[in-house]
């Protein structure tokens, strides 16, 4: 009974992944840049530690998934299966108008399997980017006119993965990704006209189909400094790979009905696909550490580098600045042996970041920033001997833009919720 439990589990959440990823996830102005708003390989865990990963390997008594630096995966040593959701609450601010919106869907699902005892197998999927952005501007034209210039866009690039990593002596591990890009962008240029059912409204559509393989790796030094400390280096990175791109315009004429619903396309005036393009992706660099006294606490930061400058569409150079990012966070859990106190079993977790993004706001030619800080909760769940249960709760409050120079201010919330599961599914019991 209890296997057919989990495969019900499994069978429920890959199907609900197949279904949701595709879809958008952010309700940005600043996802309408390249490849959209980029998310990071991170589960929950990490982010509500502000989302450090490159010394993290086993953050307390459970195993755990950090896709972010690929040699942690060699500190698995029993089955590792992780799933989760993620809800974004957006505030976005300009010129005084405010406008708030609500968005959801499944955000992960990675598994983890020890090879050896000192290496471990790891492949899931995830979202790698989203898009979802609305813009209108109106105005008149003959002075009688009412007219309406709408710039939408919504789409997303998933992620699915398999990586391997392997403990090399006592102190050292090595690990490797290989991931498979895929997603469609879609940019829509509207031009409506609310209130004159004699005109015909207008689009034009930029729609971008995205394929291919992508490589990271990252590697470990980890050594005991007491007899109670432990402290981990970390190193990760991607290399500069090249997808496919595939690129359709298309331009139509549409009608919207009495309710503003948008009627079938009356027509295609102009359709082209062109000649599929190599995308050009950067190289990024993630250096970190973790100090830790094992099961008590541990304190960690990362610092991120990626070189957007290589980013190229075809041969077109968008000139994107290169990023930066500093992360910092910690975890305590008070008492993992108590048994009077629940409390005392939780992990809480909180952290800051600072990321100078990838876009280059095109008006005042002014880098984008972004400040976060996290908090967050390991709540463990009734197990037994081999099995081990545990939600992971975590909440990031931060912003990006400013309202300043004619610029949209976006602050957010961003709510993850994971459930870890520890199992030895790949051994015999005499009994179930």
């Amino acid at each position: 009974m209890i296997k057919l439990y989990k495969n019900i589990f499994l069978a429920v959440g890959l199907l609900a992944s197949i279904k949701t990823f595709a879809q958008s996830s952010t309700n940005s102005p600043y996802s309408q840049y390249n490849l959209g708003q980029l998310s990071e390989s991170l589960l929950p865990q990490n982010r509500s530690l502000g989302g450090i990963a490159a010394g993290l390997r086993k953050p307390g008594t459970y195993n755990n998934v950090n896709l972010a630096n690929p040699a942690s995966y060699s500190a698995v040593r029993i089955t590792t299966f992780d799933i989760g959701l993620y809800a974004n609450v957006t505030s976005l601010s300009k010129g005084g108008a405010t406008e708030n919106s609500f968005t959801g869907e499944l955000n992960h699902l990675v598994f983890a399997v020890p090879v050896t005892k000192t290496s471990a197998l790891s492949f899931g999927l995830l979202p790698y980017s989203t898009m979802g952005f609305k813009s209108r501007v109106s105005g008149k034209i003959l002075d009688t006119v009412d007219i309406d210039k709408v710039h939408n866009g919504k789409g997303g690039i998933s992620k699915a993965y398999l990586g391997y990593a392997v403990q090399i002596g006592k102190h050292f591990s090595i690990g490797a990704n290989g991931s498979y890009l895929f997603g469609k962008l879609e940019r829509n240029r509207d031009t409506e006209f609310p209130n004159d059912p004699t005109f015909i409204n207008s689009r034009n559509q930029v729609k971008q189909s995205i394929g291919g393989l992508s490589f990271d790796y990252g590697m470990q030094y980890f050594t005991n400094i007491s007899k109670k400390h432990k402290l981990t280096l970390g190193y990760s990175g991607t290399a500069g790979s090249s997808v496919n791109l595939n690129t359709t315009l298309v331009s139509a004429r549409y009608t919207i009905d009495a309710s503003g619903n948008e009627n079938i396309a009356l027509d295609s005036t102009y359709f082209s696909e062109r000649a599929s393009q190599k995308l050009k992706l950067p190289t990024t660099h993630r250096f970190g550490f973790v100090l830790e006294e094992t099961n008590k606490w541990l304190v960690g930061a990362d610092l991120t580098m990626g070189k957007w400058s290589e980013y190229r569409e075809g041969t077109s150079n968008p000139n994107l600045p290169n990023t930066i990012g500093v992360a910092v966070g910690a975890q305590i859990t008070p008492d993992i042996t108590s048994v009077g106190s629940y409390f005392k079993l939780v992990d809480y977790r909180f952290g800051v970041k600072y990321d100078k993004l990838y876009i280059n706001n095109e008006i005042n030619n002014k880098d984008i920033n972004q400040y976060a800080l996290s908090l967050g909760l390991g709540l463990p769940l009734p197990s037994n001997r081999s099995t081990f249960y545990k939600i992971n709760l975590g909440v990031e409050l931060g912003q990006r833009g400013t309202t300043e120079n004619n610029l949209v201010r976006d602050r957010f919330a961003n709510i993850y919720l994971g459930f870890t599961l520890n199992d030895r599914w790949f051994q015999r019991y005499k009994f179930d």
